[in-house]
């Protein structure tokens, strides 16, 4: 989600617009303007799945809203030509406020239908009218755009609420589930009748030559595919510290390393992140991303201290291994120093976690004894 560009923001939460989302612009002027062979059809198109997305946007606020009132942070909301993305920094696990924030967006889609009946009572059929959704839209006319935006507004609350994770409806069934189950094995079944879902979809969008469709159902057969492996590690790393996989050797630089020398290191070592220490006083971190970035647009000779990142979050050994990793998907970091009482230990990475789990997959008793590396 990093090709988006924001557009506002709400409550602390970014909208942005993924750069991809005018291709959705295009292919309704296209549809509609060859449906109604006019230049006024391809404007209709154009204003009237801008105006849906408003709606998806205020759908995706309203999971927002819900989640922010569980303490639950929002890293921002993303809208695509598929549809909208409230990144959440966690789904809570009590069953009751999953479902609050599932049900949360098909609500908002159901207030606004209201609302919008509400404004067409005193114009009658004239705003809202049975004869448009009977002859089809592409009429550039304000009746014609708001039977539209009614009618799909009402058809992505409906959509959303099939019991099809990642779906709103998959979620309220996963949290359902959950009253009764474990997490991870209502997460389990709810991702593979999604799945089975998709598949079934799938098929009928490919005999019906419906590609958008298709897109769609490639999107919840993949996306709960990594949600339920997403609770799976998390559920098996519970119980498992830092200090049980972090590297202690990790390879340091000094402030004042060059980029060069950063450079030769990560190519000898193989190591991608490097703390950069005083001692044994962290002052700053050089990712790869970083140090790739910096060799591009700096002299070879160009200390560290002037490209290092010096607010790095950093953990303690204690923290648990499910939460470290949570913080690292939304931070979008692949490793991060470990410190304690202000002392540098060493680094723990994605890596370190994902090695972790396949050896807990691995092991039939589900446990693994660790130490530090």
């Amino acid at each position: 989600m990093n090709r988006s560009f924001r557009l506002l923001t709400i409550r602390d939460i970014e909208l942005r617009i993924h750069i991809t989302f005018p291709l959705i612009l295009v292919w309704a002027a296209f549809i509609f303007g060859s449906q109604t062979g006019a230049v006024s059809g391809a404007v209709f198109g154009i204003i009237a799945i801008s105006l849906l997305f408003v709606v998806v946007a205020l759908h995706e606020l309203g999971h927002s809203f819900a989640a922010q009132y569980f303490g639950v942070p929002v890293k921002q909301i993303v809208l695509t030509p598929i549809g909208g993305v409230a990144q959440l920094q966690n789904m809570p696990e009590r069953p009751i406020q999953e479902l609050i924030i599932a049900i949360a967006g098909p609500a908002v889609n159901f207030i606004i239908a209201g609302a919008m009946l509400l404004v067409a009572l005193p114009f009658g059929s004239e705003l809202l009218g049975l004869d448009l959704l009977l002859n089809g839209f592409g009429v550039l006319s304000v009746p014609a755009i708001f039977t539209y935006v009614f009618v799909y507004n009402l058809v992505l609350a409906v959509f959303n609420l099939i019991p099809a994770f990642p779906l709103d409806g998959g979620r309220i069934f996963r949290a359902g589930l959950a009253f009764f189950l474990p997490y991870a094995r209502a997460t389990n079944i709810a991702a593979l009748v999604g799945r089975g879902f998709a598949i079934l979809l799938g098929i009928y969008a490919l005999f019906t030559f419906q590609i958008f469709m298709v897109v769609i159902a490639v999107f919840i057969f993949f996306a709960g595919s990594q949600e339920a492996r997403y609770v799976s590690v998390r559920d098996k790393l519970r119980g498992y510290s830092v200090q049980q996989v972090f590297s202690a050797n990790a390879h340091r630089l000094a402030p004042s390393s060059t980029l060069q020398q950063a450079y030769q290191m990560m190519i000898y070592t193989g190591q991608r992140d490097f703390p950069v220490t005083i001692g044994e006083t962290l002052v700053g971190f050089l990712s790869r991303s970083m140090l790739l970035d910096a060799l591009r647009t700096q002299k070879s000779y160009t200390w560290i201290e002037n490209i290092m990142r010096r607010d790095m979050p950093t953990v303690a050994p204690h923290e648990d291994l499910h939460v470290v990793r949570e913080r690292m998907m939304a931070s979008e970091q692949d490793a991060l120093p470990v410190v304690e009482s202000g002392r540098f230990l060493g680094i723990i990475t994605r890596r370190h976690i994902e090695e972790l789990y396949r050896w807990i997959q691995s092991t039939p008793s589900g446990v693994v004894n660790t130490q530090s590396a």
